[in-house]
């Protein structure tokens, strides 16, 4: 993501949360323990051949 992108990415979710940083990081937080959730559940349910070998990762692979 470039650097505009995520400024703007940034400050469209505090204004979501009116300005209220802690309510969007926050909210950030719950997105991502669903999507984390949602992706356990995917790959209990998708078989190896299905996706050619590929298995889902919890971790971003640019993650420091």
């Amino acid at each position: 993501m470039e650097k505009d992108e995520a400024r703007n990415a940034l400050e469209e979710v505090l204004a979501y949360h009116g300005g209220d940083a802690l309510a969007a990081v926050q909210t950030l937080l719950e997105d991502c323990r669903h999507l984390r959730h949602e992706l356990v559940l995917a790959e209990g349910a998708m078989s190896t051949g299905m996706t050619r070998g590929w298995r889902p990762s919890l971790e971003r692979k640019d993650h420091a």
